[in-house]
This record gives structure tokens, C-alpha cells and sequence, in this order.
């Protein structure tokens, strides 16, 4: 990894970023095991390993399917495994970097932000390695009630460092008068606390969907609840001041990308509220009309479009592209390009099956469906070939 190998001093907190980016493909690959692959969802509500091998061994399951599934399994291990490898070597380096002094300049600036991308990937990383015990670990299903009370102490951990790193960040910002005229700070950088907490919402209510034990589903409930109002609220506070910063001073050049991150906030708090919807089904018998589910994922697919299309346009007319992807700059914020596509990807998932096929708009496995999917795929193959431009720029 030549970028930062001898210099401890040039690390950045954001470089966790590039560790986040194939925890999101990971999550990409395991959509089309959930969606497009047979199973009784009221027994698995996710793709699991007894599920997979029961349609590939079942002698009606046609070769192509059989294929393709090992195919996504495959870039899932891929994707897992990068993630890893690139969360370790973060780790190693943050522990390298935290005793300069350019990490306590760091920290007492706004731009002690940058580090929530810490609890941010950490709590991605919980999510790949539940994606890994699913579909590798035989029979898990049978334990996974024991499961869950294990993982909410490992993310109770998550919870507490990014409370951490925002109650001390936040505390200093209102009380030292930093930078008040937000001269340097005209980006949305800002909203990555937003997306730490939004991201530990999501996981909360994935367990609360999932558990059948209605005492622990309702405290992953109340926790997904508690880090979905934190999150929006700190993304609109923040997005309300730091805007005006962007009016008043023009957009930073470097941190374009941020204009987009309000995307993967947006596919976060859309699972999320979609998986407490699944709790008060699963344990009220609360009905939700199919249309109400075409309405919701409506408008967080309209505002994702409205943010990435302002994004574009901003990135293209200052030539962010060729200077931070095809030409020599290097930026770790360049990573935070990644993200919002592949989150817009995991949500076109929802947005199609819930949305359309769920509301027989669209018949599953028809030729509109597949017509459909095609941009999806499109973008995905895009967002691959991007990613890995930059890690052949940053030497990763």
C-alpha cells in the first residue's frame, strides 16, 4: 500500500472510507441472493446457507441459476474479505497516527468529524460479517435468537465510540467559538455523523425485523428508533448550516463528493424505517398496504436522484472527475464517491421489489423486470470500475 507506507504523519481518518466502500459492494451481492433466489421468507427472512444449498442441489434448479449463485457468492468472499483487509490496515495505522501531532491538530479543528468514519465502517463491518455466518454456517438459523443478545453488545460498543467521538467533537464546536464563520468549512463533510449513526440504525433494525422474540425485537427497535431521530437530526441541523457556508464561500473543490452523501444517509434511514414496518407486522400484525410501500421508497429514490443529480453536475463543471479520479490529485475524500452509488444500488433493490413488484406493478423475473435491473447492474459494474481506479491510485 504505497499511499502513507512510510509517512505516519499523512494518514487521515477518511481513508476508512476505502475499507466502507467494499463492505457496501458485499451488501450489493448479498441483494441478489434475497431477492432473486427461491425461498419461504417466512421461515428466512434473509438467504442462508441451508436455503442456497437446498435450491442448488434441487435437481429442478437449471444450471444457469446454480451458476449464478455461485458466481454472487464468490464476489461476496471477494468483497468481504477486501473490506477486512482494508479495515485492518486502517486500524493499524490510525494506532500509528493517533500519538502525532498532527492527529491533536486534527482533533481540535472541525475537521475532528473526519473520525466518525470509524464507527461508521466498524458498523459495516458487523453487517459483512453477518452476511459471512448466514450463508457459510450451516443450521444458523436455529441459534440466531441466541445470536442476536451477542451482537448487541458488539454494537453497544460501536454505539459508545461514536458517541464518544461526537459528544466530544460536538461539545468543543459549541463552546471554543471554532471557525465561526464557517469560512473553511464549505462542504457537507459535516454529515458523516449523521451517516455513523444512520448506519448503526440500520443494523438495530435488521435484528428487530428478524427476531421472533417480541423482548428483544422491541429493544432493537427503540435503539434503531433512538439513532434514526439522532441522524436526522444532526444531518438536517447540519445540512441547514453548513449550506449557508457553501452560499456564502462556494463549494470546496476538493470535498465535491460530499454533495453526495446524503444519498447512502437517505437508502439508510429508507431500510431502516422498512424494517420496523416488517416488526409491526411480525409482532402487531400491523397490515401496510402494498401501495404504502410504493410511496415510501417513491420519495427516498426522487431525493436520492435530486442529490445525485446536483452532485453531477457541480463534480462535472469543476472537472472533479479527471482531477481526482483520471489524473495524479489525491484525495481520500475521493472515496466518498463510492458510497452513494452502491448505497443507491442496495436501495434500487427495495425500491423495485417492494415498491413495484410487491404492488404487482411489475411481475418478478418479466422482461420489464429484467429491463429494470439492467441499469442497476449498470451502475453497479461503474461503481466497481471507479472503486477500483482509486485503490490503484492510493496504491491499496
Amino acid at each position: 500500500m504505497a499511499l502513507f507506507k512510510n509517512d505516519k504523519k499523512t494518514y487521515n481518518p477518511l481513508m476508512f472510507l476505502a475499507a466502507l466502500w467494499p463492505g457496501w459492494m458485499t451488501v450489493v451481492f448479498f441483494m441478489y441472493l434475497m431477492y432473486l433466489v427461491p425461498r419461504n421468507t417466512s421461515e428466512f427472512p434473509i438467504p442462508t446457507f441451508d436455503t442456497l444449498k437446498e435450491v442448488c442441489l434441487n435437481v429442478d434448479t437449471s444450471i444457469f441459476m446454480k451458476s449464478v449463485i455461485v458466481f454472487w457468492i464468490v464476489w461476496i468472499i471477494y468483497f468481504a474479505f477486501t473490506h477486512l483487509k482494508l479495515l485492518f490496515w486502517n486500524l493499524k495505522r490510525l494506532k500509528a497516527f493517533r500519538w502525532t501531532k498532527e492527529c491533536k491538530a486534527l482533533k481540535w479543528w472541525n475537521t475532528e468529524v473526519t473520525f466518525m468514519s470509524i464507527p461508521l465502517t466498524l458498523a459495516m463491518t458487523i453487517n459483512v460479517l453477518f452476511i459471512l455466518w448466514a450463508i457459510f454456517i450451516p443450521k444458523l438459523w436455529v441459534i440466531v435468537e441466541y445470536l442476536f443478545p451477542g451482537a448487541l453488545v458488539w454494537f453497544a460498543l460501536v454505539w459508545v465510540l461514536a458517541l464518544k467521538l461526537f459528544s466530544e467533537y460536538f461539545l468543543r464546536l459549541i463552546t471554543q467559538k471554532w471557525n465561526a464563520d464557517f469560512v473553511e468549512n464549505n462542504n457537507l463533510w459535516q454529515l458523516i455523523s449523521a451517516f455513523a449513526f444512520v448506519m448503526i440504525a440500520v443494523w438495530f433494525a435488521a435484528s428487530s425485523a428478524m427476531s421472533t422474540n417480541i423482548t428483544t425485537a422491541t429493544i432493537w427497535l427503540v435503539a434503531s428508533t433512538f439513532f434514526i431521530v439522532l441522524a436526522s437530526s444532526v444531518a438536517l441541523l447540519k445540512i441547514i448550516v453548513w449550506f449557508n457556508a457553501i452560499l456564502k464561500n462556494g463549494l470546496d473543490e476538493s470535498a465535491s463528493p460530499t454533495l453526495w452523501i446524503m444519498i447512502p444517509i437517505l437508502t439508510l434511514i429508507g431500510i431502516t424505517v422498512v424494517r420496523n414496518m416488517h416488526w409491526l407486522h411480525g409482532h402487531f400484525e400491523s397490515e401496510f398496504s402494498a401501495w404504502t410501500y410504493i410511496m415510501f421508497t417513491t420519495v427516498i429514490v426522487s431525493m436520492q436522484i435530486m442529490f445525485g443529480y446536483i452532485g453531477y453536475v457541480v463534480m462535472k463543471n469543476n472537472w472533479y472527475f479527471e482531477h481526482y479520479i483520471d489524473w495524479k490529485e489525491k484525495n481520500p475524500g475521493s472515496f466518498a464517491l463510492i458510497c452513494p452509488w452502491v448505497a443507491l444500488v442496495v436501495f434500487a433493490f427495495f425500491f423495485l421489489h417492494l415498491g413495484l413488484v410487491k404492488t404487482w406493478v411489475v411481475d418478478k423475473f418479466s422482461i420489464m423486470y429484467f429491463i429494470l435491473l439492467l441499469p442497476v447492474m449498470y451502475l453497479q459494474y461503474k461503481t466497481i470500475v471507479t472503486m477500483l481506479k482509486l485503490n490503484k491510485k492510493f496504491g491499496l
